[in-house]
């Protein structure tokens, strides 16, 4: 018996209904022209994909299927060499040394994209991209499926070409890192801590003004959020590295 092409469709949507797990999914995409080794770091309570790390070569891809209510941290290292026991270094991103961070954070400056999939007060999916802990690699967070007002997380361009001399992470003479005015200073003004922890008393620096200019859809400082915070109720995400621009 010939199926038609319209029952062909209905099944087609069927099954994937049907044979859909719950939770969400991340699809990492590697479009740099290096490979990236992906650090994840998870809050407190939840499980550690892929124990924290991997490499994911040029134009490679992978999928990470998360649970709902998962809450975390992804970010790029490059420059990365590690041995048959999995330890190293990477020239950005480090966390100790190891390929899988295994609840080891990531040694700034480094992209970050943060994430809180779900809570138990609310189902949206919070998500952004944040330039806090400064910049190694461009990456953007873009939701599929998740209808009309979802928003793109993203950091597209690349800030270490214009990185100020004073913020400047170099390595073998190249420019690898962005530190952020937080970072570079290490005092409350910039960092919005102590006396400057709120958003009255804390206001953004020329380098996060340049920040901003340049990724208007990323975290340029702490209290930030107006612009950069984006929510969502998608079933996956495309985490892109150096994502088109």
């Amino acid at each position: 018996m010939q199926i038609s092409p319209n029952l062909f469709i209905i099944f087609f949507f069927l099954s994937c209904i049907f044979n859909s797990t719950d939770g969400i999914q991340l699809i990492l995409v590697n479009n740099c022209k290096e490979t990236i080794w992906p650090g994840i770091l998870a809050s407190a309570g939840h499980e550690i994909p892929r124990d924290g790390g991997f490499p994911l070569s040029c134009g490679e891809q992978t999928t990470l299927e998360l649970p709902e209510r998962w809450s975390g941290r992804i970010w790029p290292r490059q420059g990365c060499c590690f041995d048959q026991t999995g330890k190293g270094s990477c020239q950005t991103g480090d966390c100790s040394g190891l390929l899988q961070c295994q609840g080891v954070g990531g040694k700034p400056p480094a992209t970050l994209v943060e994430m809180t999939l779900g809570g138990p007060t609310s189902p949206l999916h919070f998500y952004d991209v944040s330039l806090v802990d400064g910049f190694n690699v461009p990456v953007s967070m873009i939701p599929i499926g998740g209808g009309v007002g979802c928003g793109v997380a993203a950091c597209e361009a690349d800030l270490n070409v214009c990185c100020p001399e004073a913020l400047a992470v170099k390595k073998e003479g190249k420019v690898v890192g962005c530190k952020s005015a937080c970072l570079a200073a290490k005092t409350d003004r910039y960092c919005c801590t102590g006396e400057f922890g709120n958003p009255k008393s804390c206001k953004p620096t020329i380098f996060a003004h340049l920040f901003k200019a340049i990724c208007p859809r990323a975290y340029s400082y702490a209290f930030d959020d107006s612009s950069s915070l984006k929510t969502c109720r998608a079933p996956r995400y495309v985490i892109t590295f150096c994502p088109p621009n």
